[in-house]
């Protein structure tokens, strides 16, 4: 049973209460309200790092988005843990993250899934001269480094280049001035 509860995610309701569990490509199909984390890195400078993910995921694949996005797993103490684990999986690396916040977003991806999720923000703070990031091709195919404007702008240009929940997310941190 540990293992199929570790594969699953996290149902809630509308107040993030834990109502079950379910498969991932059965939530995002049905469009079930489910328990997930965003995670924004900012560097020293105030430049945000940006993810394109690999085109081989089962969606939204070369599309760019925030650092990391991911769901608990039913073992994960907390939502921080959780991006811990997360984070260290995708870009390699660890960092505290810090939690700043959540909102429920609805979004139809580009092959009939959809994410429906209770969204809790985490925000970390890295240092590229002492951290070295090491990317998991499976998970990320290219990073790079934007400032907020430079985000917006190319946002305006090309929406169609990033997830479909980033937006979303950004305008979210951008509203709620997460930022230290």
């Amino acid at each position: 049973m540990k293992n199929r509860k570790e594969k699953n995610i996290i149902l809630v309701d509308k107040n993030d209460n834990f109502i079950g569990l379910l498969d991932k490509f059965s939530v995002h199909k049905k469009g079930l309200l489910h328990r997930a984390f965003s995670i924004f890195i900012m560097d020293n400078f105030g430049k945000i790092l940006l993810q394109k993910r690999n085109y081989n995921k089962y969606h939204c694949g070369g599309l760019w988005s925030n650092a990391c996005c991911g769901h608990p797993s039913f073992n994960d103490k907390n939502i921080i843990q959780a991006g811990i684990r997360r984070l260290n999986e995708e870009i390699g690396c660890s960092l505290p993250l810090f939690y700043k916040g959540s909102f429920i977003y609805y979004a139809k991806l580009n092959n009939g899934l959809i994410e429906h999720e209770f969204d809790h923000v985490l925000l970390g703070i890295l240092n590229k001269k002492k951290v070295i990031l090491n990317i998991n091709p499976e998970e990320v195919s290219q990073i790079k480094w934007m400032s907020f404007y430079d985000i917006q702008k190319k946002y305006i240009k090309n929406p169609k280049i990033f997830t479909p929940w980033f937006i979303k997310v950004f305008n979210f941190v951008m509203k709620e001035k997460i930022w230290p």
